[in-house]
């Protein structure tokens, strides 16, 4: 039964994906879906939000502005829970500031999709299998100046999702990538009211090569990793030493080629690949192989320029999200968000609401996602839990 729900829900992804146009997909997709509670409440969102334990996801530049010397996070994201309830996603975090200008982190996120029953007919033995992702993470910051940092990252990817069986190889699937990320936050400033201090972030993740499950390591049995580029920006309302609202903004773009293969209500609407005046299932079949002989280095070069329908469909494949972080003290919060995505492009739209708590060095985050689309969202309804420990000498340079 289990396996026959987790099956039903993938078809449901799959056709809603088919009704769309040109929607990027690409391999390992979990390492796009957020981790934490804190950034899961703001919309999705945390390359420019102030600096704590999850920015290993989103901003590892942010880590030299830890206010902390040390900390610790634990993270539960519950998946499809409207369908089963053992698939999720967990993610450990650890960062340490060295000092006064660099920092390192490291983290773990694994994507478990539960147990599966496998069965040749109803009365046999089942078969459990326990596919499963992961993803290991470490990171250097570094201050190059007193309110600019910069980052690098490497990760290493596997994907172990193959069934195996007497004739199949079922090896996992590995592969590596890397971020470059930048922070600048400035000075606490005095307006007419109330304080001000604003700080943006750019992070180019996931870049690195195709991951395959096949022994043949060529393009065309290869997927793309969901190379992706985050700028944003925020600002604090400081209104007074008890009370601060921040308001963030970011937007975020695959780097990944757009497939030129599409559908209209159904309909190929390709190009005629091969000349002979008709556009078939022929065209559709060259147009895909051209779209898997692209590499992943010229691969993120083209996706700023290769749309299909020129700069308005470039623009249809930028997401973005707007979040509100209400904070008392630094011990309460409360969050708003919202994330939009272009109906053409896979038209995920939600509103996310979050709360924190922190009590001496441990702090609670939680966030509920409430989808705003027909489409359905696979963690709609869905609680998730953060849990983070700061210790160590405090940095005042905030």
């Amino acid at each position: 039964m289990k396996k026959l729900l987790w099956a039903l829900s993938l078809l449901s992804i799959t056709t809603t994906i088919n009704a769309q146009q040109r929607v990027i997909t690409t391999g390992v997709p979990f390492l796009m879906i957020a981790s934490d509670a804190r950034a899961a409440g703001l919309g999705d969102q945390g390359v420019a939000t102030s600096a704590d334990a999850y920015a290993q996801q989103w901003n590892p530049a942010k880590f030299a502005f830890a206010t902390d010397k040390q900390g610790f996070s634990l993270g539960y994201t519950p998946y499809l829970t409207q369908l089963v309830n053992d698939i999720s996603l967990g993610q450990v975090t650890y960062y340490n500031r060295i000092n006064e200008r660099s920092a390192f982190a490291g983290s773990l996120r694994f994507f478990s999709l539960g147990e599966i029953e496998l069965r040749q007919s109803f009365d046999d033995p089942a078969n459990v299998v326990k596919p499963n992702e992961l993803a290991l993470d470490g990171s250097y910051a570094l201050k190059l100046s007193d309110r600019f940092s910069m980052a690098v990252a490497g990760r290493y990817i596997r994907s172990n999702l193959r069934i195996p069986d007497a004739t199949t190889d079922a090896r996992a699937a590995n592969t590596f990538a890397f971020d470059v990320a930048g922070f600048f936050q400035s000075e606490e400033f005095a307006l007419d009211d109330f304080n001000g201090r604003y700080r943006l972030g750019f992070n180019f993740q996931n870049l690195g090569p195709k991951i395959s499950y096949d022994n043949d390591e060529s393009d065309l049995n290869s997927n793309f990793i969901p190379a992706n580029m985050r700028l944003g920006g925020g600002f604090d309302f400081i209104l007074d030493e008890y009370n601060k609202v921040s308001l963030n903004v970011e937007a975020q773009k695959l780097l990944v080629p757009t497939p030129q293969v599409g559908f209209d209500n159904g309909t190929y609407n390709g190009t005629d690949m091969n000349n002979d005046g008709t556009i078939d299932s022929v065209d559709m079949q060259l147009a895909t192989e051209e779209y898997k002989r692209i590499n992943w280095v010229s691969g993120i070069f083209r996706s700023f320029g290769d749309a299909p329908g020129g700069f308005s469909e470039e623009l249809r494949e930028v997401s973005y999200s707007i979040g509100a972080e209400y904070n008392y003290q630094d011990a309460f919060a409360m969050r708003l968000g919202y994330f939009n995505e272009s109906k053409d492009k896979g038209g995920r739209k939600f509103f996310t609401l979050g709360a924190g708590f922190k009590y001496n060095i441990v702090r609670v985050d939680v966030s509920y996602l409430f989808s705003a689309s027909r489409i359905r969202n696979p963690l709609e309804n869905t609680l998730r839990f953060s849990l983070t420990f700061n210790f160590g000498d405090k940095y005042e340079d905030y």
